[in-house]
């Protein structure tokens, strides 16, 4: 592997995360997924907090970068479409998002993790709304799909979610729209 940046231990961090949750993201294991030596850590970080700082903002600049791709989008239902099939295929970041959840205890972990999952669900609400729903209900639809979503990754955590997420996604999007 060439040199690494910050970037690369925020996003092995954030591997470990969804792996083993935030106890997951210590120097010395980040360091061996990345294969080298811990180190090489102390060139980007002044410790462990700071390595879970910096994956936390990687994971919340990924959520925006997703969402503004996703804006380009001019139809709702496609945007949606997109969006669930994105969210239902990546495994890891529905279980960062498990993880950062259930890790809440951490005050930094909570203040990012509510505010990422609020913006998600804001910008899914609005795009439900954009298809007519009226708001109050499209946000309703949005906090049971959401939280499905979650359900999703804890069952895959747990090892019983085998199914094609394909077919999640597109239940997912027909019930949020009504169909």
């Amino acid at each position: 592997m060439g040199k690494l940046n910050a970037g690369d231990w925020a996003r092995a961090a954030l591997a470990a995360l969804a792996e083993g949750g935030l106890a997951a993201v210590a120097v010395e294991p980040v360091a061996v997924r990345l294969g080298v030596s811990k180190g090489s850590f102390y060139w980007h970080f002044a410790n462990r907090q700071a390595l879970v700082e910096a994956a936390l903002a990687h994971w919340e600049r990924e959520t925006e970068h997703i969402i503004r791709n996703l804006e380009k989008i001019p139809d709702p239902r496609e945007r949606l479409r997109t969006l669930l099939e994105l969210a239902f295929a990546d495994p890891v970041e529905a279980a960062v998002s498990f993880r950062l959840i259930s890790d809440a205890d951490d005050p930094a972990v909570a203040e990012v993790a509510k505010r990422v999952n609020e913006r998600r669900m804001a910008f899914m609400t609005t795009t439900v709304a954009e298809t007519g729903i009226v708001a109050e209900e499209a946000a309703r639809r949005v906090l049971a799909g959401y939280a499905s979503y979650l359900g999703v990754a804890a069952l895959r955590r747990l090892g019983i979610m085998h199914q094609d997420t394909t077919a999640l996604a597109a239940l997912a999007l027909a019930e949020l729209l009504g169909d």
